[in-house]
């Protein structure tokens, strides 16, 4: 039975990404050799990074921009750690959304004086602040694009004079934005791009350098540039397979074309649990994610009923993050619309059963 796939992460790949992958791993470039056995340092594998580097500039629209691409190890929760390593002199502030930007801003305190701007952790994290001033005088401001526990989204993004820093690890190259606002973008790849075990960072060099205290090299974004993201032995697999997903995406049409089915798949879902009385969304209407929707059942006697079924269905991944319950469906790119559409049709078997 065909599975279709809802996980927060590790995420959903295209198939035709993983047919290509399993088959670099026992001969890759028919050279008799395996991916994960040559060396980082030949050519081959040079290629690869080379590539998976170009193509993210590409998608984002960054190429010949002042930017440079990283794969990089350690998730985005050492980006938490490096950002203000390499940037955070004095002051920086922090939009504080959920549990990643909170571990964010434990991470950047131990640089410089942090200001919260603005926080929605008093309603469980249900919903975007919208009204905040940024402190002219600090040396970046950071926020979290998409909320993958809590299934909130950033539409739109604050104007500042300020270095603009963003982990979009749950929506990078999910929908179309002017990412040349943003200084620093990172992005850990099991939620979008690749399996876990790489990050991709995209940072605009000239924000480098100003900080007075000594970085350690393994933190040090210069060192990681100067190197083109082979100071150390990279994560081979998960870059092959990220610039794999990145090839993938560009010939179907680039971000805006994956946009327009990601709003499709998110019109279905959030359209049936408005439309179904048995299901209720958790956050704001207005702050829903298109890559994350969270939801619960109104009545919490039907959750055998709706379990089974989704497994019946070949549903996999639904339940919600162990901190909040209930259900999570997570659309990733690669998602198609047809796991959405099977999804809905249980949420509709549920409502005539009960």
């Amino acid at each position: 039975m065909k599975k279709h796939n809802f996980s927060a992460g590790p995420c959903i790949l295209p198939q035709e990404v993983l047919k290509k992958a399993s088959e670099a791993v026992l001969n890759f470039n028919d050279d008799n050799l395996s991916l994960i056995e040559i060396s980082h340092r030949s050519k081959p594998f040079v290629n690869v990074m080379e590539n998976a580097r170009s193509l993210a500039l590409e998608l984002l629209g960054l190429e010949g921009k002042g930017y440079k691409a990283l794969f990089l190890h350690g998730g985005a929760s050492t980006q938490f750690l490096m950002a203000a390593y390499n940037l955070l002199e004095k002051k920086a502030a922090y939009l504080n959304t959920g549990t990643w930007s909170d571990k964010a801003i434990k991470e950047a305190k131990l640089f410089g004086e942090l200001v919260e701007v603005a926080s929605s952790k008093d309603s469980g994290f249900t919903h975007i602040p919208k009204e905040y001033a940024i402190p002219t005088d600090a040396d970046y401001f950071h926020c979290t694009s998409n909320n993958t526990i809590f299934g909130t989204q950033m539409k739109s993004f604050p104007e500042t004079n300020v270095p603009l820093i963003c982990d979009m690890s749950s929506d990078i190259f999910s929908r179309q934005l002017d990412f040349s606002k943003f200084d620093l973008i990172y992005a850990g790849a099991q939620k979008n791009m690749g399996p876990a075990g790489t990050t991709l960072v995209v940072i605009k060099e000239d924000i480098l350098g100003k900080v007075s205290r000594t970085i350690p090299s393994m933190l040090n974004y210069k060192v990681h540039l100067g190197k083109d993201s082979m100071f150390n032995t990279p994560a081979v697999f998960p870059v092959y397979v990220s610039m794999l997903t990145l090839e993938w995406l560009k010939n179907l049409g680039g971000i805006a074309a994956i946009e327009k089915i990601n709003d499709q798949k998110a019109a279905l879902l959030y359209g049936e649990i408005d439309r179904n009385p048995l299901f209720k969304g958790v956050v704001a209407t207005e702050d829903r994610s298109h890559m994350n929707a969270t939801f619960t059942l109104t009545d919490a006697s039907l959750k055998e009923t709706f379990d089974t079924l989704c497994n019946e269905a070949g549903i996999n991944g639904l339940n919600g993050h162990r901190s909040v319950g209930g259900y999570r469906a997570s659309m990733y790119n690669a998602l198609p619309l047809e796991s959405v559409q099977v999804l809905v049709d249980v949420m509709q078997a549920v409502a005539q059963k009960a």
